[in-house]
């Protein structure tokens, strides 16, 4: 397939599966704390990982391992955490349409920290984001008995992705997504299986309801985290960060109709302020 096809089936493939986390984080948090539920879903992609990729490890250069330590924690280990605690106070839909901010966030991060050029178009893409997504909080603050300051903590994890997406471009290049995505994981391991352990995840370990949330991280963790980094690497590696977060533009879609199957829904202002993040978003995109 030609590298043009085959970045849009990727950027397709990566929306289905993304798309769908939001849904599972809030199906792990019936029976698993925030902590409990960010450091299992490392731990499960840590141990798919291993399995698959353990001997691609030895591709990675030993001065490159200071560059998988800094995307693993940007890249995964934070926001793993904040999207966990996020979703105890908002909704999965919510989330995903915050999330979105990650392509103007790369941009912004590319042009402060990484010396990339912009045009006034996207200049103005990233403002009107920012307006959409003011929009979406406070008319959602107003209108919903749910705690909307816990949405703040999305879009930091937002700055994380396009951190590490840029980082990666920069660094990272030349590393196969599969070395990438186990290095990533093989140094958050011991860090997830401290955090674990130290929450009281022994006690309720044999509840039903903890398994049963177990099963939808474990899930999260091998399709939505481990499949999924792969797949994302190699399409910044054959593309350009700002192409490759540009995934956020169909995210909200796939967990917005998950969303509807659980019974959620935006107001009227808060799909409006969903279009105009999309708006900035595509202009920030715009060639």
């Amino acid at each position: 397939m030609p590298t043009k096809q085959l970045k849009w089936t990727y950027l397709l493939v990566l929306a289905l599966i993304w798309g769908s986390s939001f849904i599972l984080i809030k199906k792990g948090l019936v029976g698993l704390s925030p902590y409990q539920l960010g450091a299992l879903r490392i731990i499960f992609t840590s141990l798919f990982l291993l399995i698959i990729g353990f001997k691609s490890l030895t591709e990675i250069k030993q001065f490159q391992w200071k560059y998988i330590a800094i995307t693993a924690l940007f890249g995964t280990f934070i926001p793993a955490f904040l999207f966990a605690i996020a979703e105890t106070k908002v909704s999965s839909s919510v989330c995903s349409i915050l999330n979105s901010l990650t392509p103007l966030n790369t941009l912004l991060i590319g042009i402060l920290a990484f010396g990339m050029g912009f045009k006034r178009s996207q200049f103005i893409g990233v403002l009107i984001g920012l307006i959409g997504t003011g929009i979406l909080i406070f008319n959602g603050k107003q209108e919903s008995s749910e705690n909307y300051t816990y949405a703040v903590l999305v879009i930091i994890a937002s700055v994380c992705y396009a951190l590490n997406v840029n980082l990666i471009k920069k660094y990272l290049s030349d590393v196969k997504p599969l070395s990438i995505t186990t290095g990533n994981f093989t140094v958050m391991l011991i860090p997830a299986l401290v955090i674990l352990f130290s929450t009281n995840f022994i006690e309720i370990a044999p509840l039903q309801e903890t398994q049963h949330s177990m099963l939808f991280i474990l899930i999260l963790g091998i399709a939505g985290t481990g499949v999924a980094n792969i797949i994302f690497f190699k399409l910044i590696q054959m593309s350009s960060p700002v192409f490759a977060s540009s995934v956020t533009y169909l995210i909200p879609i796939v967990a917005f109709f998950w969303g509807l199957l659980d019974n959620e829904m935006l107001t009227l202002f808060q799909f409006f302020g969903a279009f105009i993040i999309l708006v900035g978003v595509y202009l920030a995109n715009k060639k």
